[in-house]
């Protein structure tokens, strides 16, 4: 019952000076950073859609996949924004298990958090000096964000965290997009209370510093379902949910108001196959009331090459090895025809 202190790790900066981000992509993000701000400040009517595997597990196949989205990316400009997800945390309801390239930089060896920082990194590197996009990744941990921060598009922080303070704190100096998620009971206040939090100007001890932070006007609401009282997931995706929502998520108290759908997790019952049907209602309540296509800003799929999952050790190329994921036929086809309907 005692921490082992086993090794000191390098900090954030020593990382990202030993892995840069070449001085091209950095001119590039910017101009990519305006254009997404821009959806969520509801001045771009195009929608997001963030995009990929449920766990970013290794890097082989994980470009392979973000090559094909790259190239769908392009033919759809100018309906999404598409930002791949690359989330290399996994929560663990019960704090066992396989939890991402961070803890796992090989999924079926021990921990190895020095070589997951690098992996971490490189992955998320990759992505975007061989695809032209920028990344998405769940801040799981928020003092690891320094490790990525100059990398990531959007930040998204999970169900099981959106109620802590120091996610919420941090969440307010992110110099971009953080999604909140519903917390896993799914109430409401808890993800409007956060985004508040988010995007007021905070003080607080982060990473041996006292730090003051000016609020995050981007910080919004992703909605992914809950599991209700009877012990059952539930959506909260459907038409009289996104009305409610856009009932009290108003701007005489938040700085622009936006919801992305989470179309697997809960909203789901964790059947990728339904977020194709699910895509579809969402759009068809945008277009049923201006109330609710004035919140809507995009969608988050879980996507891979392979259609399901499978046990870490299953050995099947692009098939997830956590939650279940559409594959890419069925997710290129969805593309398509969500481009094609807005």
């Amino acid at each position: 019952m005692a921490f082992d202190f086993m090794r000191k790790l390098p900090i954030p900066q020593e990382i990202r000076e030993q892995m840069p981000l070449s001085a091209d992509a950095k001119q590039r993000k910017c101009a990519f950073d305006e254009a997404v701000a821009n959806v969520l400040r509801g001045k771009d009517g195009r929608k997001l859609l963030i995009m990929g595997p449920c766990s970013a597990d290794r890097e082989d196949a994980v470009l392979d996949y973000m090559v094909r989205l790259a190239a769908v990316s392009e033919k759809v400009a100018d309906k999404l924004i598409i930002i791949p997800r690359v989330y290399t945390n996994k929560p663990r309801t019960k704090g066992t298990g396989y939890k991402g390239l961070l803890h796992n930089p090989n999924p079926q060896a021990g921990d190895d958090l020095l070589a997951g920082v690098k992996a971490i990194r490189h992955m998320h590197l990759r992505v975007i000096e061989e695809t032209g996009m920028y990344t998405a990744d769940e801040m799981l941990y928020p003092s690891n964000y320094q490790f990525l921060k100059d990398l990531l598009a959007y930040n998204a922080v999970g169900a099981r965290s959106v109620e802590n303070q120091e996610h919420r704190l941090v969440a307010s100096g992110v110099p971009g997009p953080v999604g909140m998620k519903n917390p896993t009971g799914g109430s409401l206040d808890v993800m409007l209370n956060s985004i508040y939090a988010a995007q007021q100007s905070q003080t607080f001890i982060y990473r041996n510093w006292e730090v003051r932070t000016t609020g995050n006007e981007l910080a919004h609401a992703i909605l992914r379902g809950y599991v209700g009282s009877d012990g059952r997931t539930h959506a909260n995706y459907h038409y009289e949910h996104l009305e409610r929502l856009a009932d009290c998520y108003t701007t005489d108290m938040y700085n622009n108001p936006a919801v992305v759908i989470d179309c697997n997790h809960d909203n789901s019952g964790k059947r990728p196959l339904e977020q194709v049907r699910i895509c579809n209602e969402v759009l068809d309540s945008m277009n049923r009331s201006s109330k609710v296509a004035g919140l809507f800003r995009g969608f988050m799929v879980e996507s891979y090459l392979e259609d399901g999952n499978q046990p870490v050790n299953g050995g099947v190329y692009g098939k997830s090895i956590t939650d279940a994921c559409l594959g890419w036929d069925a997710s290129e086809r969805l593309i398509f025809s969500m481009a094609e309907r807005l």
